[in-house]
Protein backbone atom coordinates (compact mmCIF):
# COMPACT_ATOMS: atom_id res chain seq x y z
CA UNK A 1 0.00 0.00 0.00
CA UNK A 2 2.83 2.37 0.87
CA UNK A 3 4.58 1.59 -2.42
CA UNK A 4 1.46 2.51 -4.35
CA UNK A 5 1.04 5.69 -2.35
CA UNK A 6 4.72 6.60 -2.90
CA UNK A 7 4.40 5.87 -6.61
CA UNK A 8 1.33 8.08 -6.86
CA UNK A 9 3.07 10.85 -4.94
CA UNK A 10 6.07 10.64 -7.28
CA UNK A 11 3.80 10.78 -10.31
CA UNK A 12 1.94 13.78 -8.92
CA UNK A 13 5.22 15.54 -8.16
CA UNK A 14 6.48 14.84 -11.68
CA UNK A 15 3.25 16.19 -13.18
CA UNK A 16 3.48 19.32 -11.05
CA UNK A 17 7.05 19.89 -12.22
CA UNK A 18 6.04 19.42 -15.85
CA UNK A 19 3.08 21.74 -15.42
CA UNK A 20 5.24 24.47 -13.89
CA UNK A 21 7.78 24.12 -16.71
CA UNK A 22 5.08 24.28 -19.38
CA UNK A 23 3.46 27.27 -17.71
CA UNK A 24 6.81 29.07 -17.76
CA UNK A 25 7.34 28.21 -21.44
CA UNK A 26 3.86 29.48 -22.32
CA UNK A 27 4.57 32.77 -20.55
CA UNK A 28 7.86 33.14 -22.45
CA UNK A 29 6.16 32.35 -25.76
CA UNK A 30 3.40 34.83 -25.01
CA UNK A 31 5.98 37.53 -24.28
CA UNK A 32 7.67 36.77 -27.61
CA UNK A 33 4.36 36.93 -29.48
CA UNK A 34 3.63 40.31 -27.90
CA UNK A 35 7.08 41.56 -28.90
CA UNK A 36 6.64 40.30 -32.47
CA UNK A 37 3.25 41.99 -32.68
CA UNK A 38 4.76 45.29 -31.57
CA UNK A 39 7.56 44.95 -34.12
CA UNK A 40 5.04 44.17 -36.85
CA UNK A 41 2.95 47.21 -35.91
CA UNK A 42 6.04 49.42 -36.04
CA UNK A 43 7.06 48.01 -39.43
CA UNK A 44 3.56 48.53 -40.82
CA UNK A 45 3.59 52.16 -39.65
CA UNK A 46 7.04 52.70 -41.16
CA UNK A 47 5.95 51.08 -44.41
CA UNK A 48 2.89 53.33 -44.54
CA UNK A 49 5.03 56.41 -43.84
CA UNK A 50 7.52 55.48 -46.57
CA UNK A 51 4.75 54.82 -49.09
CA UNK A 52 3.16 58.18 -48.29
CA UNK A 53 6.54 59.90 -48.69
CA UNK A 54 7.10 58.16 -52.01
CA UNK A 55 3.62 59.14 -53.23
CA UNK A 56 4.32 62.75 -52.27
CA UNK A 57 7.45 62.69 -54.44
CA UNK A 58 5.66 61.29 -57.48
CA UNK A 59 2.01 62.38 -57.29
CA UNK A 60 1.26 61.94 -61.02
CA UNK A 61 2.54 58.38 -61.27
CA UNK A 62 -0.27 55.79 -61.39
CA UNK A 63 -0.15 53.02 -58.81
CA UNK A 64 1.17 49.65 -59.88
CA UNK A 65 -1.38 46.80 -60.08
CA UNK A 66 0.04 45.11 -56.99
CA UNK A 67 -0.64 48.10 -54.69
Amino acid sequence: MNDTRDELQERITELEIRYAHQEHQIEELNDEVILCHRRLDALEKENRRLRDSLKALTPDTPESPDE
